[in-house]
């Protein structure tokens, strides 16, 4: 009977957690708890113990809320009680008359099939509650509950707890279900007396197979059914699609036998065009042997045998260049088609008079670029002669013999289109007509010829062919030859390096300033434009190089608008060479820019560029593009207000130190390596802004000033004058209204570990004294940080408004107290008070600083003592800091002498093993020998913290001689102290300072035990920790037999005393050490291997020891083969050490 109860509670309460009836389970949780029914509420208590689901602050402020009055409460009750009597009333005549209706209803409806659908409901509901132990089955696989099964399950849980005495759970589970009427359930065909009971009986008589097979067919039946929909509705679909596609192939049927009639039509008009093609072809060439003719016909008549000679020269040289093909093909010297090219040319601007022009021509070939007959050829070779003898023979007949070979072409340049314009054609065809078509024919054979040349001449002598192709470009009449020849010239090499990139921009540079503005923007821009996206970094590295040196030969507006944008694209380039070629052309640029309209997007272009993580393109950008923007836009104060804007928001996008809210770490933010760039490269460049503030305070400097060294340093009777406010410096304000707070805000935003940023900002503090004078540190910057660290500060030298302003840098609680500490002091110490001309001050104001913070209940040593270290960080700091220490151990003040202990500790890392054998170890020495414990202990740590940075052995043997002296005190805390310190060194250490440790650890744990047994665990502790950190080094075969063994066995003599985690590395250590098997192990220990079982139950299967199958397998492994048959490789023994013994987390615990 207990069992069947228990059963059913524990169903129960499973019912109302998961259906969410939070009030009726904590109702049914105090009164099991009552009933003495610990056993039943034991997943109640778990889950309202829960602070995941109810957290604790919410329940402190629950149990805070006021107590309502009892006697408001009393008239409250009656009032209720009696609308209550109104409301039963009322709600008692709806009832009887709901039950009237209902019963003339139900005697209309077929009650066979309601009963039958009542009984399915009722099973599916039944089975998805009770689970046996056997069936998979869940109430989340039966999918929600149905509103009748909810009804019916709610009606039999609060019958059970009215039967079982639960009343008040039932009062709280009959409100907490507002939206069912149990009073009507009596009256349904699910209702039986003791329900539950019935239900449970029911599920327990049913198999678990009939109950699946149910619930698979009414699945079954719910999943063909939507299957039929989801059918039809597709077959829709695909009619209606049918439909339209028919349409479609109609339409397009209809289509299709139009353009195939167009074709058609197309094609009778192609072979009319061939044809009639072919009849001009004809005729041209009858026109050409008629032309020939008469060429041979003039030259006889002509009198001059030097004109004679040069046209015979002339026809050769025209015979030599249609054969270049057939070469090719033949596989000639590549050098021969460039002579012919060369001298063909070259002979047609001699003979032109133009001194490297080279006009253009056209030569006679059929589509597949060779003479289409010898009579063509002929007749296109004597063709050419026809230019200059008509002309020379009006020359002759006209001047005399004197103007033989004068050329009308004199004085014009190859850069000059205007030779190749109508205009001039026009203007100089009435004097020699013919002239001009021998240039053109030159060209156009020039024009065909160079794109079959370039690929067969050798990479590093392409170069050479570049006067022929700016030739080309410059004088071709057609647009598209000249596109296909500035492609080639851009595409002349497939990866050009820097000598090759350099020709080709200067044959643009040069090609630009020939053909003026407008063919550069639509010639060779566009070029630029194309290799954007090059999959080369060389070419793309050549449009970026080319876009700062074209930009003075295109108009003001295509300057800032499409050449800005070609450099816009390649700043987003992948390859870092391609970014800082974008740069430096970008600074070029901003000097052409005709106005400031595009400045926000340059700036933001630059910012881009300065966070960029190469360093080279960082440097490019301060180098040229920051000068040039400053120069361009004159508009320092918005560089400014950008870049503090991503100073700051660099720090805040990282993730708090700690999400503890109130606590110092939840202000401190952990930088990322991005970050951490970021703000390293936005400080180096209010560095390089430097240099322009200080020449703006010089040029808006309201007083007369004086020069010296080059500038203003502002003296004190200028100060003076700049506090009375009666005149505004803004430039000067902007240092201590905005930088010097931004960057302690800053500051405060970073941990103690990013030294680096900070001493950016030092670097900063320490040029802007440089550039203002020591007046100006002394009476400004000094009181502005003074004021920040939360000491008093002379405020006489700034206005009253600056004054209010600078008050509020003040910590104003105990959290801004310690960041500024945290923070701000370094900045102070190293920053201001740094300067080489503040030595003495900087001298005082530590030792004051010391002396107040020296206490060892002080929350702001730690911090101070951080800030000194961060000093000694620069070596000219250092001397100046050892000579402090020596007055701190040299003082009777204990808490002094501790403090001079943390800080040599912590300013070991920067010194070198000069400084330490000269300061920081006789220090130390002096702190060892002094007779109070805890300055001992503190220059114990400190020893270890020398241990662990130097090898060297004289250091070494000082370290042991003291080690010695702190063990022979024979105090527990100097024995802990010199264990932990030499257990941080052990895995930075030599070998003689290892086998020092262990053999001092050996005599340790061989003499007897402290006879307390909080000493005894701490000792034992110290010592695990040591020889776990020391199984991760090389120990040599005989450390490990006389000493590293015997002490892990007289450790584990003591097991009571050790840590379990602790116990069961070490007997993990020693069986590795002792030869790899249990039973070698067993013979060692004895007795002590009982414990093992235990150890590894307390970790799991999956624990430290590993599984109970890895015990067994080592015992059948031994009792086959030798435990050293098989060896392990040492490395990979050793780094097994290393992961298992932990010891680095030690070791960080130990350093923090």
């Amino acid at each position: 009977m207990d069992v069947e109860r228990s059963s059913q509670c524990n169903w129960v309460v499973n019912f109302l957690l998961e259906e969410n009836y939070l009030l009726s389970a904590f109702e049914l949780l105090h009164e099991l708890l009552d009933d003495g029914r610990d056993d039943q509420a034991i997943r109640l208590k778990e889950f309202f113990s829960d602070p995941s689901r109810f957290p604790p602050d919410q329940i402190t402020r629950l149990n805070s809320l006021k107590v309502a009055d009892p006697q408001s409460l009393f008239e409250e009750k009656e009032l209720l009680e009696e609308r209550l009597a109104v409301r039963e009333y009322e709600l008692r005549l709806a009832k009887e008359d709901i039950l009237n209706l209902k019963a003339e209803l139900l005697r209309k409806t077929e009650t066979n099939l309601d009963e039958s659908s009542g009984r399915d409901d009722t099973i599916a509901s039944d089975m998805s509650i009770h689970r046996p132990e056997n069936s998979d089955t869940s109430l989340l696989a039966l999918g929600p509950l149905k509103d009748n099964e909810r009804f019916d399950i709610n009606s039999a849980v609060k019958e059970y707890l009215l039967l079982a005495g639960y009343r008040l759970t039932a009062m709280t589970f009959y409100e907490e279900v507002t939206d069912q009427n149990f009073d009507v359930w009596q009256n349904s065909t699910s209702h039986v007396p003791d329900a539950l009971r019935h239900y449970y009986y029911q599920y327990l008589s049913s198999t678990g197979e009939a109950a699946k097979e149910k619930i698979a067919m009414l699945r079954e039946n719910d999943s063909l059914r939507k299957e039929n929909d989801a059918l039809k509705s597709k077959m829709q679909s695909l009619t209606h699609s049918k439909e339209m596609s028919d349409a479609q192939v109609v339409t397009m049927s209809k289509s299709l036998d139009l353009l195939q009639k167009d074709i058609k039509d197309k094609e009778n008009l192609v072979q009319n065009l061939k044809q009639t093609l072919e009849r001009k072809r004809k005729e041209i060439n009858d026109f050409r042997a008629e032309i020939t003719s008469l060429k041979m016909h003039i030259e006889e008549s002509l009198s001059r045998k030097s004109v004679l000679a040069t046209g015979s020269a002339f026809v050769q040289q025209l015979e030599d260049i249609p054969n270049t093909n057939e070469e090719l093909q033949n596989g000639f010297d590549l050098s021969t088609v460039e002579s012919s090219v060369g001298e063909y040319a070259t002979g047609l601007l001699k003979r032109d008079g133009n001194s490297g022009e080279v006009s253009e021509c056209e030569n006679t070939r059929t589509p597949d670029n060779t003479p289409s007959s010898p009579a063509e050829l002929v007749g296109s070779n004597t063709e050419n002669m026809e230019i200059k003898v008509p002309q020379k023979a009006t020359i002759v007949s006209e001047g005399g013999p004197e103007e033989d070979l004068a050329s009308p072409f004199d004085g014009h340049s190859i850069g000059k289109s205007e030779s190749m314009s109508p205009v001039f054609y026009s203007r100089n065809a009435h004097v020699e007509p013919d002239t001009r078509n021998i240039g053109l024919e030159a060209i156009q054979v020039l024009s065909d010829a160079l794109p079959k040349i370039v690929p067969y001449v050798l990479i590093n002598h392409r170069e050479e062919l570049l006067p022929l192709i700016m030739c080309a470009i410059e004088q071709h009449p057609e647009s598209g030859t000249r596109d296909s020849l500035t492609h080639t010239l851009f595409n002349l090499i497939k990866r050009p390096d820097e000598h090759q990139r350099r020709i080709i921009m200067d044959a643009c540079v040069s090609l630009a300033k020939n053909v003026g503005e407008l063919r550069t923007e639509t010639e060779l821009l566009p070029q630029c434009w194309e290799q954007i996206n090059h999959m080369y970094e060389e070419r793309r590295l050549l449009v970026a190089q080319s876009c700062g040196e074209l930009a003075q030969y295109v108009r003001p507006e295509i300057r800032d608008s499409l050449i800005f944008s070609i450099v816009q694209q390649l700043v987003e380039d992948s390859a870092a060479v391609v970014r800082e070629a974008a740069a430096h052309n970008l600074a070029l640029l901003l000097t052409l820019f005709p106005s400031t309209d595009k400045y926000l997007k340059v700036e933001e272009v630059m910012f881009q560029l300065v966070c960029d993580p190469s360093g080279t393109v960082v440097e490019t950008t301060m180098k040229d593009i920051v000068p040039a923007l400053i120069k361009w836009a004159n508009n320092l104060d918005h560089v400014l207000h950008v870049l503090f804007t991503h100073l700051i928001q660099s720090a805040l996008r990282c993730p708090p130190l700690s999400g503890v809210d109130g606590s110092v770490e939840s202000h401190l933010h952990v930088l990322d390596e991005r970050e951490r760039w970021n703000s390293d490269v936005l400080l180096r460049l209010l560095n390089e802004l430097l240099p322009y503030l200080h020449q703006r305070a010089v040029e808006t400097c309201p007083f007369s000033t004086t020069s010296e060294a080059g500038g203003i340093l502002l003296c004190e009777q200028l100060l003076e004058l700049y506090a009375r406010g009666d005149v505004a410096w803004p430039s000067i304000e902007w240092f201590h209204i905005e930088c010097y707070p931004t960057l302690i805000r800053l500051s405060s935003l970073l941990p103690q570990k990013e030294d680096s940023i900070r001493s950016r900002v030092v670097t900063f503090l320490l040029a802007v004294v440089e550039y203002f004078g020591e007046y100006y540190s002394t009476h400004i910057m000094l009181p502005v940080f003074l004021v920040a660290v939360g000491e008093d500060a002379d405020l006489k030298f700034f206005p009253f408004k600056a004054q209010a302003k600078l008050r509020g840098l003040r910590p104003h609680s105990v959290i801004a107290q310690r960041l500024a500490t945290m923070a701000v002091l370094p900045l102070l110490l190293a920053g201001i008070l740094g300067h080489p001309n503040k030595r003495n001050q900087l001298t005082e104001y530590l030792r004051n600083l010391l002396v107040r913070h020296s206490g060892q209940d002080d929350p702001a040593k730690r911090d101070v003592i951080n800030a000194i270290r961060f000093i000694c960080i620069n070596e000219e700091n250092r001397g100046l800091v050892f000579s402090i220490l020596w007055e701190m151990v040299a003082s009777s003040n204990v808490n002094l002498k501790i403090t001079a202990a943390d800080l040599l500790k912590v300013i070991v890392p920067y010194i070198d093993e000069k400084a330490a054998s000269a300061h920081v170890l006789p220090a130390l020495v002096t702190l060892g020998s002094d007779p109070n414990i805890n300055v001992k202990c503190a220059s114990i740590d400190a020893f270890g913290s020398v241990a662990q940075h130097f090898m060297n052995t004289m250091i070494i043997d000082k370290i042991r001689i003291q080690m010695d002296a702190f063990l022979e005190d024979g105090s527990h805390e100097a024995t802990i102290g010199v264990i932990r310190a030499l257990l941080v060194a052990a895995p930075h250490t030599t070998d003689t300072l290892r086998d020092y440790i262990l053999h001092q650890i050996f005599k340790l744990t061989a003499s007897p035990p402290p006879s307390s047994d909080v000493q005894r665990r701490e000792l034992s502790n110290a010592f695990c920790e040591s020889i776990r950190a020391l199984d991760a080094t090389d120990l040599s075969a005989a450390s490990v037999k006389d000493f590293f063994i015997p002490s892990i066995q007289n450790l584990l003599k003591d097991s009571e005393a050790l840590d379990p985690a602790h116990k069961e590395a070490l007997e993990i250590i020693l069986r590795e050490r002792s030869g790899g098997t249990l039973d070698s192990f067993s013979k060692v220990m004895g007795s002590h291997l009982g414990g093992l079982a235990s150890v590894s139950s307390f970790f799991g299967e999956t624990g430290l020891l590993g599984k109970k199958e890895t015990t067994e397998s080592i015992a059948s492994t031994e009792s086959n083969e030798s435990p050293r048959s098989v060896p392990v490789p040492a490395e990979e023994t050793r780094f097994r050490r290393i992961m298992r013994g932990g010891f680095t987390d030690i070791l960080r615990g130990r350093s923090d």
